[in-house]
């Protein structure tokens, strides 16, 4: 007896796993989602030290209590506006490289607004923006208080060849 693939999952069946805390943070005056559960801390930017040829969203690399940590612009990445303010901190994600790796990096975000728990009933699926625009980064949509929240895949939001790059450089 064979077992049939599984079918793929509908926005109707993916939405339920998105349910859960998520820290929702500023970037150029928009909101984001960050599954708490991949958040490690929120700290003050401090000194960053540059690492030669790297992508311009890569700022370089921190050491945070013994521990060299690898820092991302979000703005610069988003290809938005970037300038520091009182605000301005690192949020600290562990990413996944893989299913048995994982790596702690600093995301440089304008600020930090609060954490919310979202039903599965209060996210959408992302929209088709069309064959062009890559959407894999955005877990859907939230509507939290009368507004749209971005839910990112932080996961995919670095993508893997430049968390490869940034490994082999710390």
């Amino acid at each position: 007896m064979s077992a049939s693939p599984a079918a793929p999952p509908t926005a109707a069946s993916a939405a339920p796993t998105l349910a859960g805390k998520y820290l929702t943070v500023v970037l150029d005056n928009e909101a984001y989602g960050i599954g708490v559960l991949k958040v490690r801390e929120i700290i003050r930017l401090q000194k960053i030290t540059p690492v030669p040829q790297m992508p311009s969203f890569v700022k370089g690399v921190i050491n945070l209590r013994g521990r060299v940590i690898p820092i991302i612009d979000l703005r610069v990445k988003f290809e938005l506006k970037a300038e520091f303010t009182e605000r301005t901190c690192t949020v600290v994600v562990q990413v996944k490289l893989s299913a048995d790796q994982t790596v702690q990096m600093g995301l440089i975000v304008d600020s930090v607004e609060e954490v919310v728990t979202l039903a599965a009933n209060e996210i959408e699926p992302t929209p088709d923006f069309g064959a062009r625009i890559d959407t894999s980064y955005l877990l859907g949509m939230a509507k939290v208080k009368g507004q749209v929240k971005t839910l990112l895949d932080i996961d995919r939001v670095v993508a893997p060849e430049t968390v490869s790059a940034l490994a082999a450089a710390v």
